[in-house]
């Protein structure tokens, strides 16, 4: 079994915005924005729909940053950790 680092508390993501220098925040998995149930669906039947096309072999957990400073967003790839 592999889990999110992130997801699951291990890790705090926290980046150096590309555009204002600000600090951009971890907002949850990609897959969460689909729609108001995906929270609640299959991990792994998820990762069919992130738009990466290796998440499900490669273990990745795509994440939503966002920087409040000057509203931008980006996504991050993180390595899932076996368990």
């Amino acid at each position: 079994m592999f889990i999110c680092p992130a997801c699951n508390g291990f890790e705090v993501l926290s980046f150096s915005c590309p555009e204002c220098e600000g600090e951009m925040k971890d907002r949850g998995r990609l897959v969460d924005y689909l729609d108001e149930y995906s929270p609640y669906l299959d991990d792994e039947g998820l990762k069919l729909v992130d738009g990466l096309k290796h998440s499900t072999d490669e273990h990745t957990c795509l994440h939503v940053l966002y920087c409040s400073q000057c509203e931008t967003t980006s996504e991050y790839a993180v390595q899932e950790e076996h368990q």
